[in-house]
This record gives C-alpha cells, structure tokens and sequence, in this order.
C-alpha cells in the first residue's frame, strides 16, 4: 500500500508505463553487450597478435564470472536496498566500457572492459528482470519474461549488426564502439530520473499470499534450494548454464569459423544478428505460451532445437546452412530464456524472489566462464568444429536432464 494512497495494483496493465520503460531500458543493456557479438572475437588476432582461442575467449571468460557474481550480488541487494539503487549503480559500471574498447592499447583492456560490462549486465539485467515480475505479479510472468528478453536480445541483434557493418565500412576501431557512448548514458539517465523503485510490489504480492512459502530465509537457504535441493529449480539452473554455455560459444567461436572459411564481415555479422533476432522476437510468442502450457516441454524443447542449430554450425559449411543453425538457435532459445526465469519465479516466494533470481542468474551466467575455458581448450587441442559439436551434445543432454528431474512449476499446468 502506498502512503496515504489505495493498495498497489498488480499486473500489466495497471502498471503499463513502468513497465513500458523498463523494458526501453532494458534494451539498452543488450545493446551494450551486441555491440561486442560480431567485431570482438576477430580484434583478439586481426589488432593484437593473440593466436591461442583460449586466450582470445579470455574476454568472455572475465565478462561471465564477473556477470555471473554480479547476479548474486544484485538480487540480495535488491531485496535489502530496494531495485532502482542496484539499477543505477550498474549504469554507472557501464559508462567507461565502450570508452575502454575504443582506446584499448592491449588485449588486458579488452578484458579488463568487460569486466565493468559484466557487472553492468549483472546488474542492470536482473534487477529490469526482478522489476517486471513485481510489477505484474503471478499471472503473467511468462509474457513479462518475454517481454524482457525481446527487448534485450532484440537490441543485441541490432547492436550486432550495426557494429559489423561500421567496422567493414569505417574499420573496426574506433566507429563501432560510438553506439555504445550514447547507449550508457541514456540507460543511466532513464534509471536515475524516471523509473521508481517496484520493492512495494513485491511485498504487497507478498501480502495478498500470492505464492506459497515462508519470508525472510538466510541466503544459504535460497542458495541450496536454488542449486540443489529443490528438483525444478536445479533444472533449471543447469540448463541455464548450458544455455549461457553454448551462447558463450556461438558469441566466441563462430566468428571465428565462418571467417577462417573466408566469408565476409559483413555477413558475419548478419550470422551473429540472426540469431539473438529470432531469439529476441519468438519470445513475444514463447512467454506467453509458457503462461498457458507450462514451462517444462518448452524448455525440453527449447533444449534440444539449440543443439540441433549449434550442431549445424559445426557439420554443414556455407552461408545458408549457417543462418539455418542460427535460426534454429534462436527459436531454441526462445522457448528456453523467459520460461527459465518465468519458472524460478514459480517456485520462489516473493519475500526471497529476487535473491533466487540471483542465485539461478549467477548458475546461468557462469556458463560464459565455463564455455570461454571448455571451447578454448578444445578448439586449441583439437579444432572450431571439434568444439562446438562437444557444446551441441552437451546441450541435448541437459534437455534429456530437465525431462527427468524437473517438475512443472506452472498450477495450472500440473492438472
């Protein structure tokens, strides 16, 4: 309830302009992770000399450990603190990185700026996260999910594109790296003089016993039953670092194959766009699909149409065979991103929600640690194509493991 003011209502169209903004500002956060999809791979051996994968991935490795604690921290501290301070705070983080990509005179820059990327990402993408599912409360999480990530990875797909475009035209430093000025600021402007804090709505969610469950547990309680203890949530935990895994790869590795086969900038980065485009936008379809079938069959299906589209980039060659594995990448993924986190929130109960988030977030995020080492080693031992077809089986595999241990989390899918 409001000071001196009528209950808080929950749900979308109540609350459609902060919504409608959060979700504009969380399409700046994408747009400043895409502004690295297409040109960054390539600069590691084309500006500064670095021939081993493993140590080219050494950007994503730093981004996904770092983005992946920053996770943990943002939904703690947004349960402590409120959401808009955590929100700014990760726009501030933000400012220097496409700065430090323009000027970078090594390789360590590079690395070095995305880890202030990964805790922007960390903290901005939970916490726009966290304040859509307070906002629209338990019936529509799946189409806020969707929501979400359609304006993120919709921007990423832009991003991708325009930067590979400026770089094939302009060169790949520093003009590809100027989206990224105007993306900082503008996020940090609109998270520090127009969003308001959403924390009221979750604990009047909390209030109307919307969600089963006791509040206030100690964090290693969350983390537990986040990790482990609870069947759903380590389901999806697990799949969301595969998930994160495989991305990490297709960000790191498929530049790198399409051009060792001599295809041009420019369609690479048409590659690289297709996939978090088709990925963006079948999440307007899939999080409200998640709402009315349940979680469980879209992520087991989202799960193994990911590996169907990574293991098409290792096997087949040429320019259409490969936008075939992005778009089928992107339509597994679509299933797969906002029912991931539509089913956390299912299971989680308001009071600890935001904490859980960050638990499942800090799982899913370590994968581009994980993934950057994993495809590294092997691209380095073996080949491109060795290690992204390992990446694809290890993707089917964790679909055939949330079909054996994870429950549906949506009620009214059990019946």
């Amino acid at each position: 309830m409001t000071a001196g003011g009528p209950p808080l209502a929950l749900g979308l169209r109540a609350n459609w302009r902060q919504f409608s903004l959060l979700v504009v500002i969380n399409a700046f956060v994408g747009a400043m992770v895409g502004l690295e999809r297409s040109v960054l791979p390539l600069l590691a051996g084309s500006e500064f000399g670095i021939v081993s994968r493993t140590a080219a991935l050494a950007f994503l490795i730093a981004f996904g450990t770092v983005k992946a604690l920053a996770n943990v921290v943002a939904g703690r501290l947004a349960d402590r603190v409120g959401r808009k301070r955590v929100l700014v705070a990760g726009w501030v983080f933000g400012l220097p990185v496409p700065l430090l990509l323009i000027w970078a005179p090594s390789w360590g820059w590079v690395v070095f700026a995305n880890v202030l990327l990964g805790v922007n990402q960390g903290l901005c993408w939970s916490t726009t996260v966290i304040m859509k599912i307070d906002l629209v409360g338990p019936a529509r999480r799946g189409l806020a999910m969707g929501l979400n990530e359609f304006a993120g990875y919709v921007a990423v797909s832009l991003a991708a594109l325009t930067t590979a475009y400026l770089a094939a035209s302009l060169g790949p430093r520093p003009a590809p790296f100027y989206p990224g000025i105007a993306c900082a600021l503008l996020g940090l402007a609109l998270s520090l003089f127009a969003v308001r804090d959403t924390q009221p709505f979750a604990q009047r969610e909390a209030q109307l016993g919307a969600t089963a469950g006791a509040g206030g547990p100690s964090f290693g309680w969350v983390f537990a039953l986040t990790s482990w203890k609870d069947r759903a949530l380590f389901a999806a935990s697990q799949a969301g670092m595969v998930n994160n895994l495989n991305d990490g790869v297709v960000w790191g590795l498929v530049p790198l194959l399409l051009a060792a086969d001599a295809l041009p900038l420019e369609r690479i980065g048409i590659v690289a766009a297709t996939y978090p485009a088709v990925w963006g936008v079948g999440q307007l379809a899939t999080g409200v699909l998640s709402d009315r079938w349940g979680r469980k069959r879209l992520i087991v299906a989202g799960m193994w149409g990911q590996a169907a589209g990574i293991a098409l980039f290792a096997l087949a060659q040429g320019f259409w065979p490969w936008m075939g594995g992005a778009v089928l990448l992107g339509v597994g993924t679509a299933f797969v991103y906002p029912t991931l986190l539509a089913a956390v929130a299912d299971v989680a109960h308001p009071a600890w929600r935001a904490s859980a988030v960050g638990v499942y977030r800090l799982w899913r995020d370590a994968g581009y640690a994980v993934g950057g080492v994993v495809a590294g080693l092997l691209a380095d031992a073996f080949t491109l194509r060795v290690a992204i077809g390992a990446v694809a089986l290890l993707t089917f595999a964790s679909g055939v493991l949330v079909a054996g241990a994870m429950y549906e989390t949506l009620p009214a899918a059990r019946e």
